[in-house]
């Protein structure tokens, strides 16, 4: 069964974006992810241990049918960003009007450079307070014992 965009009802054809085999559309330039396409072009920037945590933010109606069941889709702030993506209720997949893709892996390249400012931080604290290697808490405690 054939699946058409979900803005303009033509039919998608498989293409390639970053490498990801995904259903494109040929008049918006959108593209259909399924779940494991998503996690893939997230992948082409972070690893899994920087790809953990909650993709959706501030879940709301959508104004498309998801192409695979006809179901309306919600609307989200992907990973709390200013970038709204499109999820079949059902568990589908995403719908991605046209550049987004670019985004999202902005956003997870963002999210790398979060993650090592936050370790380079953490290992800085813990040789200016000349700790033993304890955690945050540990740390935290150890200027109350000072």
């Amino acid at each position: 069964m054939a699946i058409t965009c979900p803005r303009d009802q033509t039919p998608l054809t498989l293409g390639q974006e970053h490498g990801i085999e995904v259903d494109r559309c040929s008049q918006c330039n959108g593209a259909w992810y399924e779940f494991e396409e998503l996690a893939a072009l997230e992948s082409t920037v972070a690893s899994e241990d920087q790809r953990t945590g909650t993709v959706e933010f501030a879940t709301r109606s959508s104004d498309i049918a998801c192409p695979v069941c006809g179901q309306p889709m919600r609307a989200f702030n992907y990973r709390a960003y200013n970038l709204e993506l499109d999820a079949c209720s059902g568990e589908h997949g995403f719908w991605l009007d046209e550049g987004e893709s670019n985004r999202v892996r902005e956003v997870m390249r963002e999210r790398v450079n979060g993650l090592r400012r936050a370790g380079s931080a953490q290992k800085a604290w813990h040789r200016t307070k000349g700790g033993s290697g304890g955690g945050v808490i540990d740390q935290i405690k150890g200027l109350f014992r000072r």
